[in-house]
């Protein structure tokens, strides 16, 4: 007591400033505590409840019949829901620990936009982002945008068409999924809809709380495949993203990088444009098995020879390899607004060392590359057989994309090396110079990527 009387006054009051900050401390690590214990205890009861039920109970809440099935494969899938459970348990409690700890602070919120066009390997490129369970991820959203904007009477202009995904992408950069309600057909109620387009090749609107209990009686159009889910939640899905740290969007239907600039100007984003190049002969090879019916033309061609290629036809090709190509020029050109926000990547390099172009990818976006991203790039890179379907991302990268070389005609590949050259020589493929050389496998069609593609 009498040493503290002896203390100068201005020294007691700090004393008693710390005293007070400790309690405030002690107090909020012990509500912190109790809501984290709280949550993970609920969501163990509803892992435990779902146990609990019967196969039969399961089918009628989801709607589905049920064979009889051995016991033993019973346990099984209650093991493995189980085993599940227990490692998103263990991931979330180990994100809370570094939070906590102070050591798990996830840095600036980043946007990345995915930029490239039809059959470039965009879908598989994009889910080394749709793997990294920081990111909310979405797949080709502007689609439903392109069908109401082709469709208005009269149509619209290319520029035109431009400045809608424009204006759409920033909402959605922005956590703002509520403008897609103008677009998705038929229009959504209550903020529900069983209709967006490819729901299932994002993670993140397929994962808990945005994966609602299914409804009986819905048609889902575009469902999610590892879980059953309802209609989908916008509102539960803007929340979603508003609780991700970072957003990345992939599209085909920006190719105008120019108009791009509001967005990379826009203070509340912090966007990062990755533009994916294909060879062009390998584009249209791949269009011509994916969109049969739009290449009759084409095909009929390459088989007969008799009827000449319609020159809309090839003026078409040749504007779209134009398009990015000037894309691309901007971007290399390193304005002052893209500097340091601009990164070109050919296909052709991430399908020969994908870890190596992801971790590029990654740095580029100022992310660090997560063991999940990496897990799954190991999985899906090194398939024995190509997966089945023209949008798998299941494939052998290494083995997988020059075999259009061998089953595309010499002709074929001269009219795209005739209406695509500047592009081509701007990005490094090299032009065939005949039906051997197209089919020669250690004539490399390939030069070495340029280091000032990354600006």
């Amino acid at each position: 007591m009498e040493i503290r009387r002896s203390l100068p006054q201005d020294m007691r009051e700090l004393l008693q400033c710390l005293k007070m900050r400790s309690k405030y401390a002690i107090l909020l690590v012990f509500v912190i505590s109790l809501v984290i214990i709280e949550k993970e205890n609920n969501f163990i009861s509803r892992v435990s409840e779902k146990l609990k039920q019967s196969p039969q109970a399961l089918a009628e809440a989801n709607g589905t019949e049920v064979s009889p099935a051995p016991a033993e494969n019973g346990s099984l899938a209650s093991l493995q829901e189980l085993d599940a459970a227990f490692s998103q348990l263990r991931s979330h409690l180990y994100n809370i620990t570094l939070q906590l700890a102070g050591d798990g602070d996830p840095g600036p919120r980043r946007h990345i936009l995915l930029m490239a066009t039809t059959r470039t390997g965009s879908s598989f490129v994009g889910e080394f982002f749709n793997q990294q369970g920081s990111i909310f991820y979405l797949f080709e959203p502007l689609w439903h945008v392109e069908k109401m904007v082709t469709f208005l009477p009269g149509g619209a202009s290319a520029v035109g068409s431009a400045l809608v995904y424009r204006d759409v992408l920033k909402q959605l950069l922005l956590c703002d999924l509520y403008i897609l309600e103008n677009f998705i057909s038929p229009a959504p109620e209550g903020h529900l809809t069983p209709f967006l387009f490819r729901r299932g090749s994002s993670h993140s609107l397929c994962e808990e709380p945005v994966c609602t209990p299914s409804t009986k009686k819905v048609f889902e159009k575009y469902y999610c495949k590892n879980r059953r889910c309802g209609p989908l939640n916008i509102t539960l899905a803007a929340e979603a993203c508003r609780r991700k740290q970072h957003v990345a969007l992939k599209t085909v239907r920006i190719r105008q990088l120019e108009f791009l600039q509001p967005l990379v100007e826009d203070p509340r984003l912090d966007l990062r444009i990755i533009q994916l190049v294909r060879d062009p002969r390998a584009v249209l090879a791949s269009r011509m098995v994916a969109f049969s019916g739009k290449y009759e033309t084409w095909k009929k061609w390459a088989s007969e020879g008799e009827a000449p290629l319609r020159e809309e036809e090839v003026q078409r090709l040749r504007g779209n390899c134009e398009s990015i190509r000037v894309s691309a020029e901007l971007g290399l050109r390193r304005p002052g607004w893209l500097r340091g926000r601009y990164m070109l990547v050919r296909y052709e390099d991430v399908a020969r060392a994908p870890l190596q172009k992801a971790r590029e990818m990654y740095r580029f976006a100022g992310l660090p590359l997560t063991p999940q991203v990496e897990e799954w790039i190991g999985k899906n890179t090194q398939a024995p057989h190509d997966g089945n379907g023209v949008y798998s991302t299941c494939k052998n990268s290494s083995e997988q994309f020059d075999k259009w070389r061998f089953s595309m005609p010499f002709k074929l590949a001269q009219v795209v090396q005739d209406a695509c050259a500047p592009a081509m020589q701007l990005f490094g493929y090299k032009l065939a110079s005949s039906p051997t050389a197209l089919a020669n496998r250690s004539f490399s069609l390939l030069e070495e990527a340029q280091p000032a593609w990354v600006t």
